[in-house]
């Protein structure tokens, strides 16, 4: 729990991977959603009218293209040709293409990797309300990639995004107020954003309420509820939860670990997590 951003950044840098294949931004109309299924199917039409659509301009059409290059769905996998189609609708101010644009240089996929492109793709996308963006934003900032460290600077893009609801903005910003980077060092806050990431099924999150339910830092000291968050997180396979789980086990009654267990039997997640 006491884990400091650096490695927070790299266990979390598989962000740029999964924003970099995502290609449901919601944003297409409705017929080009339709041309890309198909298209991703082998419809040879249904490519070519894609593709002809890309190449008329279109922002989404050329989004969807680039990401079935990435993916080689429909067509070969190509990632020089993801970057050419993506840049083409990020210029054109389309949020997701930016976003997804900034992954790419951040993995150096189909591009050289450059960190400072990768900050100036996602600030676009962030500037337009773009939640992925904004925690992106946080951990490169935090991690002082593409951008001078700033805690401060960092903290204030995760609480962006965390205050729409973001799960790995609101874990990000415990971690903050838990380690004082930031913010002044405040267990409460911390306890209360991880809480939040918890309630939408986020891991990590659910952990970390177990071990200051465990040493009663942010909130009284309560060992069921500390068993009920290791082991919601457990049961997602997260190991630091496992060892916890039966660290407290050792201390409660079976009353306790029978109302603990019970507890997380009858837990449902507050909302569905992003």
């Amino acid at each position: 729990m006491e884990q400091r951003h650096q490695r927070l950044i790299a266990a979390a840098g598989c962000i740029w991977l999964l924003t970099a294949v995502a290609l449901v931004s919601g944003q297409a109309e409705p017929d080009v959603t339709e041309l890309r299924l198909a298209a991703e199917q082998g419809n040879a039409d249904a490519v070519t009218e894609l593709r002809l659509a890309a190449e008329q301009g279109n922002a989404d059409a050329q989004f969807h293209l680039g990401g079935m290059y990435g993916l080689g769905r429909g067509v070969p996998q190509d990632y020089g040709e993801t970057v050419r189609w993506w840049r083409l609708a990020a210029d054109q101010g389309h949020a997701a293409a930016q976003l997804s644009l900034g992954a790419m240089y951040g993995l150096g996929q189909g591009v050289p990797q450059d960190y400072g492109e990768t900050v100036r793709w996602y600030r676009l996308a962030a500037d337009q309300g773009v939640d992925d963006a904004r925690y992106s934003l946080g951990l490169m900032y935090g991690n002082g990639r593409g951008v001078p460290q700033d805690y401060g600077e960092a903290v204030r893009w995760y609480r962006l995004a965390a205050e729409q609801g973001h799960a790995d903005a609101q874990f990000s910003l415990g971690i903050a107020y838990a380690n004082g980077e930031g913010v002044p060092q405040d267990y409460g806050e911390a306890v209360r954003w991880w809480r939040l990431a918890a309630e939408q099924g986020h891991a990590a999150a659910q952990n970390n309420l177990g071990v200051m339910y465990g040493l009663g830092r942010g909130v009284p000291q309560d060992y069921v509820a500390a068993h009920m968050w290791a082991n919601l997180a457990a049961a997602q396979g997260h190991e630091d939860a496992r060892g916890l789980r039966d660290r407290l086990a050792e201390e409660m009654s079976s009353g306790q670990i029978a109302a603990a267990q019970r507890a997380a039997r009858e837990w449902r997640p507050a909302f569905q997590s992003r």
